[in-house]
């Protein structure tokens, strides 16, 4: 798959997806990414989300996040902080899984 994207749109898959850099308006000296990736049919990263896709949202403060969603009854999973960020994920009422990322600092 990552060929067909490469080859037809000419977009390269890096190491960790696809990377699209920019700089918000407000903040120019901050470098932001938006990245997407490709998964097998066969992964088991979206489970037990039935949806083949997962929506990314970077997030500010990855803490205070997760205290107003639990307030209000947001299905969660675990939290995890690695070497790029901290990352938990949250449930829609359809049981799409949701990744927030907190990107490190």
């Amino acid at each position: 798959m990552n060929a067909w994207y490469a080859e037809k749109l000419g977009v390269a898959a890096g190491a960790d997806g696809y990377a699209f850099r920019w700089r918000a308006v407000g903040e120019p000296d901050v470098e932001r990414g938006t990245t997407w990736c490709v998964f097998k049919r066969e992964s088991k990263y979206f489970d037990p989300s039935p949806a083949p896709f997962m929506i990314n949202y970077i997030v500010d403060d990855l803490d205070a996040m997760l205290a107003k969603l639990a307030a209000k009854g947001v299905k969660m999973d675990p939290k995890q902080d690695s070497e790029y960020g901290r990352f938990a994920w949250i449930y829609d009422p359809d049981e799409n899984k949701i990744e927030l990322w907190e990107p490190p600092r």
